[in-house]
């Protein structure tokens, strides 16, 4: 999983997997989910993310991992990026 923020746009992209995008979802007019061919999720993007969060602060948690981690951290163990 991918997390991008655009600092000019203030948008958010969270990229589930690298499948081809086949139909968008609009939720409301800042959010959209883009599907794949058989309906599983891609990617969703958030417009405006910087005025309906706290990004471009981001908080990553991994609860109940037994396997090692990709960044080296202790399970569950909290990760923040700024």
């Amino acid at each position: 999983m991918k997390v991008k923020y655009f600092h000019d746009t203030g948008t958010a992209l969270i990229e589930f997997s690298t499948h081809e995008v086949v139909e968008t979802k609009e939720i409301n007019e800042n959010i959209y989910i883009d599907l794949d061919s058989t309906g599983n999720i891609v990617s969703i993007t958030v417009e405006h993310a910087n005025l309906q969060s706290n990004l471009p602060n981001l908080y990553y948690e991994q609860i109940g991992i037994l396997e090692p981690q990709h960044l080296h951290e202790k399970p569950n163990s909290s990760v923040k990026y700024e």
